[in-house]
This record gives structure tokens, C-alpha cells and sequence, in this order.
């Protein structure tokens, strides 16, 4: 398979992946290599992406806010996290002890792409610009037209990143920082 050098370079978790990889592909779900990471879709919509961190793998679960979890296996990735949701692993042992578990998720993970469900990304219409990047837009219309010109995601991205800070000197940074980057259509994490 076109994907099997991806395995083959794993550091951290090699047997795990390989593991889960196995299970995924017991699925009616197409592998694909996105965002560098092996990537399993259903009727083209993402499902379930395999990742290797420092201390753990796991399954990423894109719609995994509406994923039947029973057990509570699952966790948000990061604390501003609303539709993703993972499952993570740190031996063999771990993912053969809770197989008809991830088998039960998977399916419910398909279930839900089958089903068109969207998650509501309520904190898009919540969205709160702190005070310093409300100035920077009032008095450079240009930077105002350039960051409104954003996809919400990278939008998102900024506005978490600059109130994340805790002073208002370390906003005002973080704005100067990323300049350039908004100013020509780039998200924080673009290359």
C-alpha cells in the first residue's frame, strides 16, 4: 500500500500504529495520506486520522463531539477544541485490551459521517477580539481588511493565540509577530 513508508518511519509507537492501522482498515474507510498523517475517509468525508506524539498515539476523530462514547474514552485535543475528539494508546496491550471498544466508535464515527451531522461550532459566533487587536484593526484599516479576509479557522487561530496572553503587552506582540502573516492571507501555522 502507497502508505506503508509512513508506518515503516514511525519512531515513537511503530507496532501501535501498525495495530490500529489494521482495525482502521477492517472498515469500509479509505486510507489517505492529509495533512502528513495517515488519514481514513467515508464517501470522502474525513473520519478518523492516525497520529504519533511524544508520549502517546492515537485516533483523531474529526466529528468525535457527536461520536457515541459510552465508555468516555475519548478527549478534546486542546481546550479550545469543539468537534475533534481522540483516543490515545501507549502499548500493544492497550488497544487489544479496548479493541471492541474502538471498533464501537469507529462504527460510530462512520455513522456519523454517513449521516451528514455538522457539528455546531458554537464558539465561531462567540468569539470575543481582545481590546489590542480591536485597536490594531481601528487604527489600520488595511491589517482590519486583511485579518476579516481570513477563514474563520485562521481567524480563530489568531484570536486564541493573542488572548491567551495574559498581559496586555505580550497581546500587543503577538499581533506585531504575526503582521506579515496576516497581512498576506496566512494562518499561525501556514507555511
Amino acid at each position: 500500500m502507497r502508505l506503508d513508508p509512513w508506518f515503516r518511519k514511525a519512531e515513537r509507537f511503530p507496532d501501535e500504529l501498525t495495530r490500529l492501522r489494521q482495525i482502521l482498515l477492517s472498515f469500509p474507510l479509505k486510507e489517505e495520506l492529509k495533512w502528513r498523517q495517515p488519514c481514513y475517509t467515508y464517501d470522502g468525508g474525513n473520519v478518523v486520522i492516525l497520529h504519533e506524539m511524544k508520549d502517546y498515539c492515537g485516533l483523531g476523530f474529526m466529528r468525535g463531539a457527536l461520536v457515541d462514547d459510552p465508555h468516555g474514552v475519548l478527549v478534546a485535543p486542546g481546550k479550545n477544541s469543539q468537534a475533534a475528539r481522540q483516543m490515545r494508546f501507549r502499548s500493544i496491550a492497550e488497544i487489544d485490551d479496548q479493541e471492541e471498544v474502538v471498533r464501537a466508535i469507529i462504527e460510530s464515527a462512520i455513522a456519523v459521517q454517513k449521516s451528514g451531522q455538522k457539528v455546531d461550532f458554537k464558539a465561531k459566533r462567540e468569539m470575543v477580539y481582545p481590546d489590542e487587536l480591536k485597536d490594531k484593526m481601528a487604527e489600520d484599516g488595511a491589517f482590519k481588511a486583511a485579518f476579516e479576509a481570513l477563514t474563520p479557522g485562521r481567524q480563530r487561530g489568531y484570536i486564541l493565540h493573542i488572548s491567551d496572553a495574559k498581559q496586555s503587552k505580550t497581546r500587543m506582540a503577538r499581533i506585531e509577530k504575526h503582521y506579515d502573516r496576516i497581512m498576506v492571507g496566512l494562518g499561525m501555522h501556514d507555511r
